[in-house]
């Protein structure tokens, strides 16, 4: 019966401590705040070569969503922008947003806002 007794208030205590919180990213909306079409919309982790498609290409002020799962947080998004050519977003924290607005100024270049 000790020894039960024992078990249950280790369990208990375990239950009581805090997890660890895991990141990652997860499905977002993608919003078009640049001024042209989108075409040829791909993904990245930042710091590596691989581009996958990304599946949503917004027309210029619309948004689309992203069904998407990954256990890290930095990307990078390229994309072609009808008149502009191509552009890419980098170091787009995807970690705890709803949505990621990519915008692009001739002058000052790519960026994106979170929400």
């Amino acid at each position: 019966m000790l020894a039960r007794m024992k078990r249950l208030a280790i369990l208990a205590l375990l239950l009581a401590m805090p997890s660890p919180v895991l990141a990652g990213a997860s499905g977002f909306t993608l919003v078009n705040g640049t001024s042209g079409a989108l075409s040829g919309v791909s993904i990245r982790r930042s710091g590596t070569s691989d581009w996958k498609p990304l599946g949503a290409a917004p027309a210029p002020g619309a948004s689309g969503a992203v069904p998407f799962n990954d256990p890290d947080c930095a990307f990078d998004i390229r994309a072609t922008i009808a008149g502009a050519g191509q552009a890419t977003w980098a170091g787009i924290n995807l970690c705890d947003v709803k949505s990621v607005t990519l915008k692009r100024d001739a002058s000052t270049g790519p960026w994106v806002d979170y929400d």
